[in-house]
């Protein structure tokens, strides 16, 4: 009964995907004039090619379903997660949720019709299995993003946060050691990009206060969330940004010390799996593999 069920339910899946194809093609794209990027600008090349080949494949088979998804919360997630993976510049919330149609139902439909057509012979439980994947398959590359991204602005913090403190005591203010930093390391490092974002963020008329909050919602880490309270709280008080930012570099060398020490307590632990059930067995057989032997052989010899 299934063998028969099987080739109508694949008929039915292939003439859905042609009348799919056919109303992407054919569909006036007037949707395309409400997409809105954060920055008002086209989007940016991006240094993923599979960003660069979905997005042709997005605007013209899955957009405009993408924009039937109205839920404002579900929207504000993905719309966080672009923001904090730095990926606002390349795409909007619009494309995402398309990146995941296309990854998370086309391309399954696309396999079954292949498999149908070419008598390819794969179990139809393999294609269930690649809709979950394909539909995560923008968030995996976004939380990689956002880690990569992580991982940059703990390196670079406290480095930053000296030459801030070192260019405020040599009598620039905020601004203008900030503007000078980000001269020296625009394009090599993300936290001077984001310092650069925050730059521009005052030029184009938002007041300090705001503009760091921005960072820190950009970045979405502790640490930023800190400095940026701190500075804030400076401004407010009147107190010294040189000595709240020598402060607050001292204050980050002593957590990465910290984190460092619990990571290296993580990997000791880790390392028992391995030394457990690859390196002790081997130990064990080139010690008393020889004197088994000579036990066994020797005896017989005798």
């Amino acid at each position: 009964m299934g063998s028969e069920i099987l080739p109508i339910v694949c008929i039915l899946v292939a003439g859905f995907s042609v009348y799919s194809f056919m109303m992407a093609i054919f569909a006036k794209n007037e949707d395309m004039k409400s997409l809105s990027w954060a920055s008002g600008n086209a989007p940016v090349k991006s240094t993923s090619p599979a960003i660069e080949i979905s997005r042709t494949l997005v605007h013209q088979f899955t957009i405009q379903h993408a924009l039937k998804i109205k839920n404002p919360r579900y929207r504000k997630g993905i719309e966080r997660m672009i923001l904090t993976s730095g990926l606002s510049a390349e795409l909007n919330v619009d494309e995402f949720i398309g990146m995941k149609i296309l990854w998370g139902v086309m391309l399954p439909l696309l396999l079954i019709v292949l498999n149908f057509a070419l008598q390819l012979g794969y179990p139809f439980f393999i294609f269930l299995v690649v809709i979950p994947v394909g539909w995560a398959f923008p968030n995996f590359h976004a939380n990689a993003m956002r880690n990569r991204r992580v991982s940059s602005v703990r390196i670079d913090l406290p480095f930053f946060i000296d030459l801030l403190a070192l260019a405020t005591e040599a009598g620039l203010d905020f601004q203008g050691a900030i503007q000078r930093i980000v001269e020296k390391a625009r394009g090599q490092s993300v936290l001077a990009d984001e310092l650069d974002n925050v730059l521009r963020d005052v030029t184009l008329g938002s007041s300090r206060a705001q503009a760091l909050r921005g960072l820190a919602a950009r970045l979405d880490m502790s640490e930023i969330s800190s400095f940026v309270n701190v500075i804030i709280d400076a401004d407010s008080t009147g107190a010294s940004i040189a000595k709240v930012l020598k402060d607050q570099s001292a204050q980050m060398r002593l957590e990465r010390f910290v984190r460092a020490e619990k990571e290296g307590a993580k990997a000791s632990q880790k390392i028992l799996i391995p030394l457990i059930f690859f390196i002790l067995p081997a130990v064990f057989v080139m010690v008393f593999a020889p004197i088994a032997l000579s036990f066994l052989y020797g005896n017989g010899g005798q």
